[in-house]
């Protein structure tokens, strides 16, 4: 080993607890090390040689430390600024620290923004969100006739394809500013995040990647992943109140609206509810069950039982965490029940919604093609099976991609 200083890349260090949880937040990559390996990373960063950082981590552990070793596994993680780009990721990484440590001068140009999520996600904030979670769940329960009845609720007109028109814009923009909310909250916390889309199973969902979040305290977490989730309780928690106060005094259109829309939101929310598919309460429980892949053990764990774990994957689970297996070993369960908590949400949410579109467009485009008809029951159709599609074109791409890796790795 060379007495010259090992270049990392900007690294975050966060105390787990008996671990420490060490990431580069640029590429999304997070391990969990025992405490004397956050030592070696916090003098490496600090421009300490591999000898120095050896001596202050035997210091630590009361134990010699094998830094040749622990330096190729940073390497092998990616961790080390490697080549010609050493210098410029050094620089890169003062900023990037002089600018954390700044603190409220590294949100200098957004001020107005940060004292905005300041707002929606204070102390104040959390308790109305409560609240109003707390709320809907006692009307729901307590008031059958604010339950959502898809067949009914779905169609404010007798014009199904205008009722979609009403629709479909408001649960994507619900959709929208759930993810918006994640952001903001995430930015309250202090951290980036980017919007995307993809699916879970056969359907379409917005998406913020939080993986960033893995660089600040675990409890400066559950914000950001629950905040979707607050923004739907407070919505609903409105359309709830209004229809509770009004009563038969609102209008019959307004009447139908709000109903539609709180069904929009209690499907959401319920959504929100099934673990097994990574929605925003899989997130939290991770979270707080202070997993680290659990998603892959839970994989490795059914492969076992069912027989099919190879010689690799074995490995692989025997390296894998104790808290990951612990968990794992009933959450597997939980996934494969999950099949069946989606059926039965499909056929309460989705299916009752299904014919009486298909019958409406089959009869507006049974006419000829130049009429108004035609067109209008076809963009209508479009709508409300257009996001299905996109979910089809997701599956596919990522079969063909993974038809593709196959076929790299076996040539």
């Amino acid at each position: 080993m060379t007495g010259e200083p090992v270049r990392l890349r900007p690294l975050s260090l966060v105390d787990e607890g008996d671990d420490v949880l060490v990431g580069d937040p640029e590429t999304g990559t997070f391990v969990a090390m025992p405490k004397v390996g956050g030592v070696v990373i916090a003098a490496l960063q600090r421009g300490a040689t591999p000898e120095e950082a050896g001596r202050e981590a035997a210091a630590f552990a009361g134990e010699p430390v094998d830094m040749d070793d622990f330096v190729a596994t940073l390497r092998e993680l990616g961790f080390v600024a490697e080549g010609e780009a050493a210098g410029q990721e050094a620089a890169e990484g003062e900023l990037a620290q002089a600018a954390v440590a700044a603190g409220s001068a590294s949100a200098a140009g957004s001020v107005r923004l940060g004292g905005l999520v300041r707002v929606l996600f204070g102390r104040t904030a959390w308790v109305v969100y409560a609240a109003c979670a707390l709320f809907n769940v006692g009307v729901l329960v307590g008031v059958p006739s604010m339950r959502p009845d898809p067949a009914e609720d779905a169609f404010v007109f007798d014009d199904i394809g205008r009722s979609i028109l009403f629709l479909y814009p408001f649960t994507l923009a619900v959709m929208a500013v759930h993810e918006v909310w994640h952001w903001l909250a995430a930015r309250a916390a202090g951290v980036p995040a980017r919007f995307g889309v993809d699916r879970r199973m056969v359907f379409m969902v917005f998406e913020t990647d939080l993986s960033h979040l893995w660089a600040v305290p675990r409890g400066r977490r559950f914000g950001p992943l629950l905040a979707g989730m607050a923004f739907d309780s407070v919505v609903l928690a409105c359309l709830l109140a209004v229809r509770l106060a009004a009563g038969s005094d609102l209008p019959p259109v307004a009447r139908s609206l709000a109903a539609a829309w709180s069904f929009v939101l209690v499907s959401q929310l319920l959504w929100q509810c099934m673990l097994f598919l990574r929605t925003d309460l899989y997130a939290v429980f991770i979270t707080a069950a202070g997993c680290r892949n659990l998603w892959r053990v839970k994989t490795l764990l059914l492969r076992r039982a069912f027989g099919r774990l190879g010689a690799a994957e074995a490995g692989e689970l025997d390296a894998a965490d104790p808290r990951d297996v612990r968990v794992g070993s009933w959450f597997r369960w939980l996934w494969l029940a999950g099949f069946a908590a989606v059926a039965a949400w499909v056929l309460a949410f989705v299916l009752p919604t299904v014919p009486p579109v298909v019958e409406w467009t089959a009869d507006g485009i049974s006419g000829p093609p130049l009429d108004g008809t035609f067109w209008y029951a076809l963009v209508c159709a479009a709508f409300f099976f257009g996001p299905w599609f996109v979910v089809l074109a997701v599956a596919i791409r990522g079969m063909d991609l993974r038809r593709v890796v196959r076929h790299d790795r076996s040539s």
